[in-house]
Order: C-alpha cells, then sequence, then structure tokens
C-alpha cells in the first residue's frame, strides 16, 4: 500500500473565501492603474485624486490575483491531488 503525500499545512482564517470573478475585473484594474498614473504624470489629475485612485485600482488587482489561487488547497477534494 502507498503512502499518500500529506497537503501542505495552511493557516485557517476563519470565514475567508474566495470568490472567482472575471478577467474583466483583472483587466479593468491594470488599464485603470496605467490610465490613472499617466493622467497624474501629466497633470490632468492632481497628485492625492491620481494616489487615491491608484490605490484602488491596486487593491482590485490584489484580489482578483487572489480570486485566482485557490485559499485551501486541501478543500478543494482529495480527487485532483490523489487521482488514480
Amino acid at each position: 500500500m502507498k503512502k499518500r503525500a500529506k497537503a501542505a499545512k495552511t493557516r485557517r482564517i476563519p470565514g475567508y473565501r474566495t470568490v472567482p470573478v472575471s478577467g474583466g475585473f483583472m483587466l479593468t484594474s491594470m488599464l485603470g492603474f496605467l490610465v490613472v498614473t499617466v493622467y497624474t504624470i501629466y497633470g490632468k489629475i492632481g497628485l492625492p485624486y491620481g494616489f487615491a485612485m491608484d490605490l484602488i485600482f491596486v487593491i482590485m488587482f490584489i484580489a482578483s490575483v487572489v480570486s485566482i489561487t485557490p485559499a485551501f488547497p486541501a478543500e478543494l477534494g482529495k480527487q485532483r491531488y490523489y487521482s488514480k
């Protein structure tokens, strides 16, 4: 009988679940960051507003990257890791 590989230990955050978001969400965050940064550099948007909007787009991008990777691989099911 073969021994099964143990899943990597992860710290569990109570109530933490990722929700899949569309690819358009990630695209919007990247494009928005780019446009706002260029507008801020050329002076069409003030520095405080440009920084605030860039921060929002960075948070959007981080959220889209987190939604791509599963939070807890062990919860995805043993079929994925132990398929015969």
